[in-house]
């Protein structure tokens, strides 16, 4: 089921920050990139957002010539391989499954060329991989969790930069959450701080 989720900035924040929201790859050892999933921008004071997260995932790659394939549904467990077939590049379900039940595997199986694996959830960028060689797989896989911060200098669907990601420090778990209110608190004289209280 869908989690319905409203912003609402209660703080007194002065610099018109913008909120980050965003997922951790967490089956990598490797600190990976990060991707602003969902980026709120100019929500001033008493107003609010409200947005989605649902629990399906989109898949979707990218060859080296810099054909994209469609976005495909899909959810834990599932495992695609990339491959080349009588119309060119496919990609398809493989009815292995993925390494593990609570991940997501995109394996590439042309014989050369790189790709770029993607990872969607309501239709944005999550995360990203790339340069997946012939015969190596990505695999994703990400907690119950979202992180949120305040950012000055962050584009929805791009690579948060080190030093804003560093400086934002609060996991909210979603775990048995249907709808939700997250409310931005703080500024002047006072931290920020995020809270997810839920709402049904």
């Amino acid at each position: 089921m869908d989690i319905e989720i409203t912003f609402y900035n209660n703080s007194f924040d002065i610099n018109n920050n913008s909120v980050v929201l965003f997922q951790k790859n967490v089956a990598t050892t490797f600190e990976e990139v990060a991707i602003a999933w969902r980026v709120i921008k100019n929500c001033g004071r008493g107003w609010h957002n409200v947005f989605t997260y649902p629990m399906e995932f989109e898949v979707a790659a990218m060859d080296i010539y810099g054909n994209v394939s469609s976005q495909m549904e899909t959810t834990n467990g599932d495992k695609w391989l990339v491959n080349i077939g009588g119309s060119g590049d496919s990609m398809q379900l493989d009815p292995n499954g993925a390494s593990s039940p609570n991940a997501i595997d995109v394996e590439n199986s042309l014989s050369f060329g790189a790709i770029q694996a993607r990872i969607l959830k309501d239709g944005k960028l999550l995360a990203a991989k790339t340069n997946i060689a012939p015969n190596q797989k990505a695999t994703f896989e990400f907690k119950p969790t979202l992180w949120v911060g305040l950012a000055s200098e962050v584009t929805e669907g791009q690579a948060i930069n080190s030093a804003v990601l560093s400086s934002i420090n609060t996991e909210l778990s979603l775990l048995g959450i249907t709808k939700a209110d997250l409310v931005l608190t703080g500024g002047g004289n006072n931290p920020f701080s995020f809270t997810l209280t839920p709402t049904a």
